[in-house]
């Protein structure tokens, strides 16, 4: 049974932890018998729940850190990876690196943040970061180093500017395919606009995920960093409408491609997949400055493409599912703001559907009045 007694002047705690070992724990000289009472019943309930350990075995931050990436990497893409390794490196080791795990408290996370807005690391980033130190604390929490995770409590910061999303118009898009000659890049940009696929998911296209009948590409896989991936998520994996001039265009570049070992729709000149090298942004922003066009990523044409669909009306879920969008709260976040806030043909349907495309309600309440029911 756990006990305080007195060794040479000092309180010390005698108890036995939850594997049965007999521990003492020599406390501070001129700590009061309540203190270590209160003391002695943190330890108990930490025994109770199997979380004790002696600070000896307690982790430095740092230390746990590198655990985690060792025990997430294979499980994970090459550049989530390195994302991650960069986080604790260049944002989380110089500020918690010898911190002790059980240390890091709600209030330790909270001047965390405040320390990344004072050196003007950008919300977007500061959030990524929190996100990479729950999953560490997480980790933690599981081997029982430390009792929960105060990430979850935290509130993300948030950008007060929205994010600027750019895309081409109609006049534009004509204009940039009207100035491209090589027929692979051609019709590489036309399939990016007129399908929101991500480069990644472009450069890992194979024939045989066109299905030519129902004017449809199924998004199986992505080509990022020298490998091919599955998609990032379930939403991911999806079927995308092409309109016919878009299959069109497909069926030219069929009869033109080199055959590749891999059935690939863009490979490079050996055959192999494309990358987004320099080289390939060099071309793309030669054929923008070719057509008179401003410089925008080849990503822009993601956005072009939703934009289009939102311009003619098409419903935010359909929007969701074409874009491969985890759920319809990103693509209201990415888009909202595109979409217009009046819509007076809505407004109208509604009153015809109700009251008669004629006003013939308001003429029969003329005629009754107001009081016909009493």
């Amino acid at each position: 049974m756990a006990c305080i007694t007195k060794k040479r002047g000092k309180l010390v705690i005698d108890f036995y932890d939850q594997h049965g070992k007999r521990r003492l724990k020599t406390l501070p000289a001129g700590t009061t018998k309540a203190q270590a009472r209160k003391e002695l019943r943190e330890i108990e309930e930490q025994v109770e729940r199997g979380t004790y350990l002696p600070k000896a075995k307690i982790p430095a931050f740092s230390g746990l850190a590198e655990d985690w990436l060792e025990y997430r990497k294979p499980n994970i893409r090459h550049s989530t990876f390195e994302q991650y390794r960069g986080h604790v490196v260049n944002h989380l080791n110089p500020y918690f690196g010898l911190t002790k795990v059980n240390k890091i408290n709600f209030n330790a996370v909270e001047k965390f943040v405040s320390h990344q807005t004072a050196r003007g690391v950008s919300p977007p980033t500061s959030k990524k970061v929190l996100v990479t130190l729950g999953g560490i604390l997480k980790y933690a929490v599981r081997k029982k180093i430390c009792e929960s995770n105060p990430v979850r409590e935290i509130e993300k910061p948030k950008s007060l500017k929205r994010k600027r999303v750019d895309f081409l118009n109609h006049l534009e898009i004509r204009a940039l395919l009207d100035h491209i000659t090589d027929q692979k890049l051609r019709t590489l940009v036309m399939l990016a606009i007129m399908s929101g696929a991500r480069q990644g998911e472009l450069f890992g296209l194979k024939w045989t995920d066109i299905d030519w009948f129902n004017c449809q590409m199924h998004i199986k896989r992505s080509y990022n960093h020298g490998r091919f991936y599955e998609p990032k998520s379930r939403s991911s994996f999806r079927a995308i409408d092409l309109g016919e001039t878009t299959i069109t265009e497909l069926k030219r570049w069929k009869i033109a491609c080199l055959p590749s070992e891999l059935d690939l729709v863009f490979p490079n000149n050996a055959g192999k997949p494309m990358n987004t090298c320099s080289r390939f942004t060099r071309i793309f922003h030669t054929a923008l400055r070719n057509a008179g066009l401003r410089k925008i990523r080849f990503h822009d044409l993601r956005h072009t493409y939703a934009s289009l669909l939102i311009d003619q009306g098409e419903h935010p879920k359909y929007i969701q599912t074409q874009m491969g969008h985890s759920s319809i709260n990103v693509t209201m976040d990415t888009y909202g703001h595109l979409m217009n806030p009046v819509n007076r043909e809505a407004s109208k349907r509604l009153d015809s559907a109700i009251f008669g495309e004629n006003g013939d309600f308001l003429e029969t309440f003329k005629e009754k009045g107001p009081n016909q029911n009493g």
